[in-house]
């Protein structure tokens, strides 16, 4: 399981978050909450090549309920 860091905002109905470190998750990798309950699938990593970004496409409709919670891939 890959650390996906902790949602910091959502964009054009993603998820986003900084990586803790540069070991980048798959596209389409499962993306999970701390109770590993799945909330979405990665669909991009982008930024900086030592602090990048990932966009997670949420499950639901209401994904600013999942601001602040952290975010692992599966």
């Amino acid at each position: 399981m890959h650390r996906l860091g902790e949602v910091t905002s959502t964009a054009q109905g993603l998820l986003v978050a900084q990586l803790p470190d540069d070991d980048r998750p798959d596209v389409g990798a499962t993306a999970v909450d701390e109770s590993l309950d799945e909330v979405g699938r990665v669909v991009d990593v982008f930024g900086p090549v030592d602090r990048p970004y990932v966009a997670v496409t949420p499950d639901d409709d209401h994904p600013d309920r999942l601001l602040g919670e952290k975010l692992y891939a599966r």
